[in-house]
């Protein structure tokens, strides 16, 4: 029996040998996402185009900002799963799921924004007129060039997927692109978003100034502070945004204010549950995220903070009190917005802009206008360099739980001096490991 049972053992852990070595050749990168249906008319352009931006919602709701703000010093880690913890402590893996999902996620609104692309110029239906045709175009460009972005500034250069991915087949082939070259295919897709969207002031769907405001963005992380100023400058002077105020209504019903650019709506069929994250467990939430202490006293000084300190509740626990995060603050109807571009923002990028250029006094008056919608007096800084470090600052506790502050430290090459990140290679996130093993075309960052 002996003999008989041992070689059962082979048999058994042979097989589960050769099951293991099928799973990983079997792997498929995360960026490998099935189409969407079949766009054959206008019922499913439309249909697509929705899906396009749920897709965006997927990574915008969740893991995607937490790689912004939990990385940086306003917001730590309160709980005990070791994904966030590695966020927290910036010592991130290639295997951690934060990662992995949101890589993954963006990738499927790029995907969603190729299969349009590739399939809406040759819908024929009388009823998806040319002007709409192009709009959802417009959004797929828009979308695609958002991902990319985002891709960009969290991984550096990444493969550039311009065509519908189904299968790992239509995968080989593409490398690692540079950022260089990553952020030339973002200004691609808006300068034809732009021309394909309507000059309109939808606040939830991308138009004309939705494009010009990400463009901002864009010309702000490669530092050609010129075209930042001038595509900010084209919002800033619309009539049709504002720095609103009080500074808590943009983010508290009615939605879609005119502080908003571009926010992603939810409700209570669709809902978004950040609350949750943020919240004490006797207002209904999982508090995994709090308010760092040194950015509660910051965000209370009313030197500092002014307005802004309804960021931050307290309530009471077993006798102490307690601090948590309040920018999600409806959390009986779920139906709290996601901010992908304020007003604000685009103030602080042409202040920005305009102190590297030596335009003091403008750039002074940028960051005033951001101070003064938040009940704080005006700076008088004459000098470029303290200039650009209370932009820094007033960026860090405007944008505080907006997924901001990880990136603008990054791309000012500031992590080191102040997050003690030394270590330049971890500026980046490391390529997810699914993706690093089974694509050979993806080379992983140094440093993972």
């Amino acid at each position: 029996m002996k003999p008989l049972y041992a070689f059962h053992l082979i048999l058994i852990t042979t097989a589960g040998l050769l099951t293991a070595c099928s799973k990983q050749l079997d792997l498929k990168p995360n960026n490998a996402i099935s189409g969407t249906e079949a766009i054959i008319d206008a019922g499913t352009a439309r249909a697509a185009v929705y899906g396009a931006y749920d897709a965006v919602q997927d990574y915008q709701r969740s893991n995607y900002p937490v790689l912004g703000f939990l990385t940086g010093d306003n917001v730590d880690f309160n709980g005990t799963l070791s994904q966030y913890l590695q966020a927290d402590q910036v010592a991130i893996t290639s295997e951690n799921p934060i990662i992995s999902e949101a890589y993954r996620d963006i990738y499927k609104a790029i995907n969603s924004a190729n299969n349009i692309i590739a399939a809406v110029p040759g819908v024929q239906d009388p009823q998806l007129a040319q002007a709409e045709k192009n709009q959802i175009l417009g959004d797929a460009y828009f979308i695609r060039a958002l991902g990319y972005f985002d891709l960009g500034r969290g991984w550096s250069g990444v493969q550039l997927q311009l065509k519908p991915t189904t299968d790992l087949q239509s995968l080989k082939g593409i490398k690692r692109s540079t950022l260089n070259q990553t952020y030339d295919q973002v200004l691609a897709d808006l300068i034809t978003a732009e021309q394909l969207l309507p000059d309109n002031n939808v606040r939830n769907r991308a138009g004309k100034n939705t494009v010009r405001a990400l463009r901002a963005r864009l010309h702000l992380y490669r530092e050609q502070w010129t075209e930042a100023a001038t595509y900010a400058s084209l919002l800033i002077g619309n009539k049709n945004y504002e720095l609103v105020k009080p500074y808590q209504s943009f983010s508290t019903a009615p939605f879609l204010s005119k502080e908003s650019i571009l926010e992603l709506t939810f409700s209570s069929s669709d809902a978004n549950n950040n609350y949750s994250d943020w919240y004490p467990s006797s207002l209904g939430g999982s508090f995994t995220l709090r308010p760092s202490a040194s950015f509660v006293t910051k965000v209370n000084d009313p030197a500092i903070g002014g307005a802004r300190k309804s960021l931050v509740a307290t309530t009471t626990i077993a006798g102490n009190t307690v601090t948590y995060g309040n920018l999600y603050n409806r959390d009986k109807d779920r139906d709290d917005p996601v901010y992908i571009i304020r007003i604000a923002e685009l103030y602080l990028i042409r202040a920005e802009a305009r102190a590297h250029l030596n335009q003091i006094p403008e750039a002074r008056e940028d960051l005033n206008a951001v101070r003064e919608r938040a009940d704080l007096s005006p700076v008088t800084i004459t000098g470029r360099d303290a200039l650009l470090l209370a932009i820094e600052n007033e960026n860090s506790i405007e944008f505080a739980f907006e997924g901001h502050r990880w990136f603008d430290l990054v791309r000012t090459k500031r992590a080191g001096t102040v997050l003690g990140v030394t270590d330049t290679r971890k500026w980046v996130f490391p390529i997810p490991f699914a993706d690093e093993k089974s694509d050979p075309d993806v080379q992983q960052n140094e440093g993972y």
